[in-house]
């Protein structure tokens, strides 16, 4: 029976109780009582141990002379009516009385039934209000409904804070005009979708469409987590989404929000168990996606960045009719966020967000949100009432590559071996005609373990990448350790990260994008969770896989010849320029190109 967490938390309570009951009775009896017989009772008279002696109508209370405050008793025995009993204490000089009873029967009722079950009332209220405190929503709202409930103007975001994502604002303005105007869309016959899914990776600003769509509709907003359903007790999942619904409907025109609906909205295919907490709460939820009605304006979005572990009937039309995809920004998108984001923040009229938004290919809201108030603290920092376009470079550095740091000091042989290094990844790059030109080349170490890195920036944005683009890309990641054989004939542990992104790169070419002429266009593995890390499922056999291996590494051994080659052709410029960057320890893509041009211009 207590395998339920109910009954369980009622035993529980009884228990609690039960040793409170027994800790007041030992605290308030702390005078002890004994019952002794008649004839035991004459023989103290006679031996003069009685200090005094109360008289009731069916007992006889005896306090007995003490000797010591340890065995203090009180002493009762049977009354008898014995006629002799005065005399004998008058004769024996103790004092006697009696105890007069209330016969009250008000008094009685109040003392006897109504102040127990008071005290009973009170210590229950303080047993379970201290276990709300540490379990969290509530022990005695079982099945209540825990979501935060807006206003019609409190979530205090509209369209106009989300940038970067207007493609999503798009699919959610209908449901916006129909919470306003349903009448004409009642008219021809349309109905309202009951829900839409938003999907995307984590920082794309699931969320705070959600509560711009509320915002701009100006109607109740309830928001609540997957996991909020399913907390403490076993089926109360199931009535927390009934009550949810209910409240929704009372509340209509409204909408229901559930962020990470993944919680609660897992596929059942391989559930082998049929009572699961999640399965039951999951199956109301469908039920109350059917049973109610959309005219009625209740609207349901949900976020989360696992699609493909979500139930196929939770997806299906009915019940969330649109697939709202939140992907992360374009070039364009990145400068509306930067704007959005900077106008809370004081920065110099000549600030180019286009350059940052440049520099920051695959940062999402969140990320880009962190980058203008780090640019912000650095601003403080330095003593400038502004944030300037050196603050927000920096700022991106920070959170690429974390903070300079300046207690790690190299000695002369690791400082020249990271400068050909940076330098051996910016020739390749500058020297391959598939490659992003370079921003920055430094050797100063930062707090993520890089101690150097060569930065290069797009000049355009690209949605297709080609595998002669890929193959350089391979080959400049490769420069680095290339540089560092040409120079000392020998190899370090620099390039592990380099090495593992070479790696990646080229296995994908050729399992994942058809670039092999082994395999030509078959797919040999599919990303699991393509919004998270993306991490790939083999699809193929070991044989294969094997195959794969050797695939891979032709790919990253010809770009490591290739490296090599360009640096050897390039030895003078290579020196060159590892020997300007030791001295300036930082060197820009303007700096650095200028003495490549001048190299080219000197050879012809």
């Amino acid at each position: 029976m207590f395998n339920d967490k109910k009954y369980k938390y009622v035993a529980y309570y009884a228990i609690g109780v039960t040793i409170i009951i027994l800790i007041l009775n030992y605290v308030l009896t702390d005078i002890k009582t004994q019952d002794i017989k008649y004839s035991e009772f004459l023989k103290m008279i006679n031996d003069k141990q009685i200090q005094e002696v109360q008289i009731t109508k069916d007992k006889i209370i005896i306090q007995p002379k003490q000797t010591s405050a340890e065995n203090k008793k009180i002493l009762y025995t049977a009354n008898l009516n014995d006629r002799n009993l005065v005399d004998s204490l008058n004769t024996a000089g103790i004092p006697y009385g009696g105890i007069i009873q209330d016969d009250n029967p008000v008094k009685n009722f109040i003392t006897g039934w109504i102040l127990p079950i008071a005290i009973f009332m009170l210590l229950g209220r303080f047993l379970f209000g201290f276990l709300d405190k540490k379990m969290g929503s509530g022990v005695m709202s079982f099945g209540k409904n825990t979501a935060k409930i807006y206003g019609e103007n409190e979530t205090g975001k509209t369209f106009a804070d989300v940038a970067g994502q207007e493609e999503a604002k798009e699919s959610l303005v209908e449901i916006v005009d129909f919470l306003h105007n349903s009448k004409k869309y009642v008219e021809i016959g349309a109905r309202l979708p009951k829900g839409a899914l938003l999907v995307g990776p984590p920082g794309t600003g699931k969320t705070l469409l959600a509560k711009a769509v509320a915002g701009e509709a100006k109607v109740p907003f309830f928001s609540i987590s997957g996991s909020g359903f399913v907390e403490m007790f076993v089926g109360m999942g199931a009535a927390r989404v009934r009550d949810l619904f209910k409240q929704a409907e009372e509340k209509a025109p409204c909408i229901i929000f559930i962020d990470e609906i993944d919680a609660i909205g897992k596929s059942r295919e391989n559930n082998m168990s049929g009572n699961d907490e999640r399965e039951q709460t999951l199956n109301q939820l469908l039920a109350e996606m059917d049973g109610f009605d959309s005219s009625k304006g209740v609207v349901i979005l949900a976020a989360t960045n696992r699609p493909e572990v979500l139930d196929k009937a939770l997806l299906r039309p009915g019940r969330f009719d649109r697939r709202v995809i939140v992907d992360r920004p374009d070039l364009k998108g990145r400068e509306a966020i930067l704007r959005v984001h900077a106008k809370g923040v004081k920065i110099a009229e000549n600030v180019d967000l286009l350059s940052i938004a440049k520099g920051t290919p695959g940062a999402v809201g969140a990320d880009l949100a962190n980058i203008v108030n780090e640019a912000a603290l650095r601003a403080v920092k330095n003593s400038r009432s502004v944030v300037i376009q050196e603050d927000l470079e920096d700022a991106i550095e920070v959170i690429i590559a974390g903070k300079e740091k300046k207690d790690r000091i190299l000695s002369d042989k690791e400082k020249r071996q990271v400068a050909f290094h940076e330098v051996g990844h910016a020739l390749t790059a500058a020297f391959l005609k598939n490659t992003d030109p370079v921003h920055k080349i430094t050797i100063v170490p930062r707090t993520m373990g890089a101690l150097g890195y060569t930065m290069q920036l797009p000049e355009e944005e690209k949605y297709l990448v080609t595998r002669e683009e890929m193959m350089d890309e391979v080959t400049v990641l490769l420069g680095g350790r290339s540089a560092e054989e040409v120079e000392f004939n020998s190899i370090s542990t620099g390039a592990s990260n380099d090495i593992e992104k070479a790696t990646q790169t080229a296995r994908n070419m050729v399992t994942v994008y058809g670039m092999s002429d082994r395999f030509d266009m078959m797919g040999l593995e599919n990303p699991s969770s393509r919004y998270l890390d993306g991490r790939p499922v083999r699809n193929c056999s070991e044989q294969t896989s094997t195959i794969i291996d050797e695939e891979t590494l032709s790919i990253i051994k010809y770009a490591h010849e290739k490296a090599v080659k360009i640096l050897n052709e390039n030895r003078k410029l290579l020196t060159s320029i590892a020997e300007r960057l030791i001295d300036k320890e930082t060197l820009t893509g303007e700096e650095f190109m200028l003495m490549v041009k001048d190299y080219k211009e000197s050879c012809q």
